[in-house]
């Protein structure tokens, strides 16, 4: 993508969120700071954004995060808005997962020794809960959530000293997913399909809240999770994907990976009784085709009509909120920022959010070979 191109658009994309702030200043710092973390500099922070931008001090910057005057969950709803206007179609997927942000002390809020998927172990960090869209034209991150571990509910003290609401509660990384989509379907965003790995799939109310919802989904489990089968008995998921037939199998591509086509073995086996009209239940299963011990499994809720390719090609659409978090991280510097207070989260990570998606767009309206016009904002 072209900088410059990215550049030159920006104001148009500022426009939008315009009306989110009271005053002229922290409405004009927000532009020069979604500027700077798009601008292609090393670190992104206070000090740096305020240096590209002229400034001689991160005070305003800081401040814009901790203090300034503005409606950090109407720019979320608009950050949305502007993904579903140019990204959205009706075949769309909704996807969850949460993302490490690697933190030194013990004052910033909700950080603490906890294992992070980011680092593949137990770190000292914070963890957001996070939602994207993807489409047919690109992909983007549209609403967040910072974790709360229960240490920190249980000491109140700590949290006022974090700037953490007194209204907040624990609330499990499923219950926050279940907060992002219920914005999500209450907004109207256009889609078919919901996915999420196994730390979500594996929670059964977060299914049953889905299936309540009648919002398809195709989400990864545990390889003991049990289920009941067709026949009405419980059954673990390996057991019931081992006696299948050979012939069950089928070898799918789902997609280009970084080292070519993400090609698997993929089988499906019916579960559930009493399917209601025109709906259905299945465990999916994915197979290495190097080495067939390694199986994924997936529980799934769509249509009758969902083919063995369809849930497949759902559950290989997961990869997309990684690339999500690796653009928005080394792109419009997510895991950059130096704060420490709930508020300055939420403001700096819905304007990384919003610098994302600006990108996201853009590469989508270059590909199509278009460009930008106002009334296209």
């Amino acid at each position: 993508m072209v900088v410059d191109v990215v550049m030159g658009q920006l104001d148009r994309v500022h426009d939008r969120i315009a009306g989110r702030f009271r005053r002229s200043e922290p409405r004009g710092r927000a532009r020069e700071y979604v500027s700077g973390l798009v601008a292609g500099l090393e670190r992104k922070n206070g000090w740096t954004l305020a240096e590209q931008s002229g400034e001689v001090s991160p005070d305003g910057m800081q401040r814009l995060l901790r203090w300034a005057d503005w409606d950090i969950d109407g720019v979320r709803d608009d950050v949305r808005d502007y993904v579903v206007e140019h990204l959205g179609e009706p075949g769309g997927v909704l996807i969850v997962d949460d993302t490490g942000f690697l933190k030194k002390g013990v004052r910033s809020a909700g950080v603490q020794r906890q294992y992070s998927g980011t680092a593949g172990r137990i770190e000292n960090c914070q963890i957001g809960t996070f939602l994207a869209y993807a489409g047919d034209h690109g992909h983007a991150l549209i609403d967040r959530a910072l974790y709360l571990p229960e240490p920190w509910i249980a000491d109140r003290d700590r949290c006022q000293r974090a700037g953490i609401p007194d209204e907040v509660e624990f609330a499990t990384k499923p219950r926050q997913a279940m907060g992002m989509l219920a914005r999500a379907f209450e907004a109207g965003v256009p889609f078919a399909w919901v996915t999420a790995d196994e730390a979500y799939g594996q929670v059964k109310y977060l299914r049953a809240w889905l299936e309540e919802h009648d919002a398809a989904y195709v989400l990864a489990t545990k390889v003991n999770d049990t289920l009941i089968t067709a026949e009405g008995t419980e059954q673990r998921a390996d057991e019931l994907i081992a006696d299948l037939p050979a012939r069950a199998w089928r070898r799918l591509s789902v997609g280009a990976g970084a080292h070519g086509p993400r090609e698997y073995d993929w089988a499906r086996v019916p579960v559930r009784i009493g399917w209601q009209a025109g709906r259905g239940h299945w465990l999916l299963a994915r197979r290495s085709i190097s080495d067939p011990t390694e199986i994924a499994y997936y529980i799934c809720y769509g249509p009758r009509r969902s083919t063995l390719l369809n849930l497949a090609w759902i559950a290989g659409a997961r990869w997309r909120i990684e690339e999500c978090f690796q653009q928005a991280k080394n792109e419009a510097g997510l895991d950059h920022y130096q704060v420490r207070s709930w508020r300055a989260w939420y403001a700096h990570i819905t304007l990384s959010m919003l610098a994302h998606a600006w990108l996201a767009v853009a590469k989508s309206l270059a590909i199509k070979g278009e460009s930008v016009s106002p009334n296209q904002t």
